[in-house]
């Protein structure tokens, strides 16, 4: 049993959160957490959206002074290791927002201006099959950019046909990878999931299989840059997929998270043990994001996994809202939606405005279909007790198979929840906390995400190499 330690920090107050939730409390609730330690600036003037001076997250590398649009952008830049990105396209792509003025409207535009360009044939030129399969796997990256800040746009009606646009060019890319990766859709009550089964080769052998979960904001792509090509380059294959509340499902189906997340993990292991190629004692579940809450929950119930990862361990993400807008909720419906309408909606900033639609409209329909009229959601309090059922306090324990448990350095989702998940794992359990030595600090160590794969990838080759 490994254990590498950390620490963590207090929250931000509720005065700078209700009174338009301005400077930090702001920007982690954007991502959907609470700020710790160093990785939170001062609050700014309520109301203004000012960003105040300093490095907003200090020890990475400051593309905006915003830290939500810097995380999502060093997101980015990380992939390029991947081939999902490019730091030449990024970095052109920063410099053009910075020059038009740091906006969700400015950044939507850039990044889907690129996104649409790489789709395009060269001007001049018929690219091979290679050069356009890595430009529309870029594509779909640019896309993804511009996905997650559309709400805040002029044109915030526009957001399934973005997502439309990132799902056709992860489908591009798929289809002129070698071997293609097997798509299907493995039924899940009325809605499939849609899925991409990458294998090193076409033969039949039985490999060990990784099943990649991603978050409540993530696209495919991600998937990629956090796990598919490490598993192929070690001999595993690679399961990629939408669940409820993610890509497909999500913005097209209209189905969002559901707590009970073995349903959804059963069917893909129901898929997976009848294929040939398929090592059925090597199935190991990952879960990215807040899919450190969501695989673990899996883990717990379904007993043919060999290996669960959380990255990072999150046991309760309602706590990363911050402390103020949880206080909202109470065991009434009538009463809460009364404060959240009549109290908090009329402070909010339209910045603030489209951060509350983005986080919450993963676990409400009307907040998404609201959301894409530019609207505010009325009903605080379903979507609230669906984010709270997610809850995995006392389902940890059930988890018999190994688990690893990541954390990172300045987390700002989930601090200290890896830790307390780790505590309460009673299976063989390995701990291990990225830092700012090597530059993997903050929420999935976005500037090393090959670091992250080798830690990942290691661990399991070695927990499962005596099956």
């Amino acid at each position: 049993m490994k254990d590498v330690s950390g620490a963590g920090a207090p929250t931000p107050t509720r005065r700078s959160t209700l009174a338009g939730l301005a400077g930090a409390a702001g920007a982690v609730l954007a991502a959907g957490c609470t700020a710790t330690g160093a990785s939170a600036p001062a609050p700014s003037p309520a109301g203004t959206g000012a960003t105040p001076a300093g490095d907003p997250t200090p020890g990475v590398m400051t593309l905006f002074k915003n830290p939500d649009f810097n995380f999502s952008v060093l997101l980015a830049l990380g992939s390029a290791g991947s081939g999902a990105g490019e730091v030449g396209e990024v970095l052109t792509a920063v410099n053009a927002i910075n020059k038009a003025g740091l906006s969700a409207q400015s950044y939507v535009q850039t990044f889907r201006k690129l996104g649409d360009r790489l789709m395009a044939a060269p001007e001049g030129s018929r690219p091979d099959d290679q050069t356009t399969r890595w430009r529309a796997l870029r594509a779909a990256q640019y896309y993804g950019q511009a996905l997650f800040f559309v709400l805040g746009s002029d044109d915030p009606g526009s957001e399934e046909q973005l997502y439309k646009a990132g799902r056709g060019a992860w489908d591009k890319f798929c289809d002129l990878c070698e071997p293609a990766p097997v798509k299907t859709n493995v039924p899940y009550g009325k809605t499939p999931l849609p899925v991409w089964f990458f294998r090193p080769d076409e033969s039949e052998r039985r490999r060990p299989t990784v099943i990649l979960t991603n978050g409540s904001d993530g696209q495919n792509v991600d998937m990629w840059t956090y796990g598919v090509p490490a598993a192929l380059d070690r001999g595993w294959n690679a399961l990629v997929y939408d669940g409820p509340g993610q890509g497909q499902l999500l913005f097209v189906d209209q189905v969002v998270f559901t707590p009970t997340w073995e349903k959804v993990v059963g069917p893909l292991v129901d898929w997976l043990v009848a294929r040939p190629d398929v090592d059925t004692d090597r199935i190991a579940l990952t879960g990215l994001s807040m899919a450190g809450d969501l695989a673990p929950r899996a883990a717990a119930f379904e007993d043919r996994l060999a290996a669960v990862v959380a990255m990072p361990g999150c046991l309760t993400p309602w706590l990363g809202f911050p402390a103020e807008i949880r206080e909202i909720l109470t065991p009434n419906k009538a009463e809460t939606n009364n404060i959240w309408n009549k109290e908090v909606v009329p402070e909010l900033s339209p910045a603030d405005a489209a951060t509350l639609k983005k986080r919450f409209e993963p676990f409400s329909v009307p907040a998404m279909l609201d959301a894409r009229k530019g609207r505010m959601f009325t009903d605080f309090y379903t979507p609230a007790r669906r984010i709270q059922a997610l809850d995995i306090t006392n389902v940890v324990r059930r988890i018999k198979m190994p688990a690893l448990v990541l954390d990172y350095e300045d987390e700002q989702f989930y601090p200290g929840q890896a830790r307390q998940m780790f505590d309460r794992l009673t299976s063989p359990k390995d701990y291990v906390k990225l830092t700012a030595a090597t530059g993997a600090q903050l929420h999935c160590s976005p500037m090393a995400p090959q670091q992250h794969c080798e830690v990942v990838f290691d661990w399991l080759d070695e927990t499962l190499s005596g099956r």
